[in-house]
């Protein structure tokens, strides 16, 4: 009886994994570190022209396609802290937030859609820059669509704003 124990026991022992087989130096869990190679003078990120050429002035071409992707956008992106109106009523301000300014104020219906297209892509006063979430058309969108909000003087009526329509 002992000796049958001790040949189970042994079988059992020799099956065990020693964990001393060959393994890769580096496994695929660990990172791989590389030395600091500085950016070379006069680089340029591969996409870089063709980014700046979608953010250049004029933009596309105003459609009404163009101007329904703009509405869409701004409900998604712009309306939180803008209202869907654009007076600065949406319903971040009315959590506590200070309001922006109304889109009917003198000083932002003299600007031009490229220079809402710089504040969308690089932000301004307390509003961060959206150039990580809005892509380039999708900002000329916006912007027309802000015009045009503007144009149709949806603010003007309520009180809001210093212009009239």
């Amino acid at each position: 009886m002992r000796l049958a124990a001790a040949i189970a026991s042994l079988a059992l022992l020799a099956a065990c994994d020693s964990g001393t087989e060959e393994r890769d130096p580096v496994a695929s869990t660990r990172a791989v570190q590389r030395a600091y190679v500085p950016v070379p003078p006069g680089a340029v990120p591969r996409g870089a022209s063709a980014y700046a050429a979608a953010l250049a002035p004029p933009g596309p071409e105003l459609t009404p396609a163009l101007l329904a992707r703009g509405q869409e956008r701004f409900n998604a992106f712009c309306s939180p802290c803008h209202g869907v109106s654009g007076r600065g009523d949406g319903p971040v301000v009315s959590r506590g937030f200070a309001p922006p300014p109304s889109y009917y104020e003198e000083r932002v219906r003299a600007l031009e859609p490229a220079q809402i297209v710089q504040v969308i892509t690089h932000g301004k006063g307390r509003m961060f820059p959206y150039a990580d979430r809005v892509p380039p058309e999708d900002r000329w969108a916006i912007a027309h669509y802000v015009k045009e909000l503007q144009a149709r003087g949806a603010g003007a009526a309520s009180g809001q704003g210093s212009a009239t329509p």
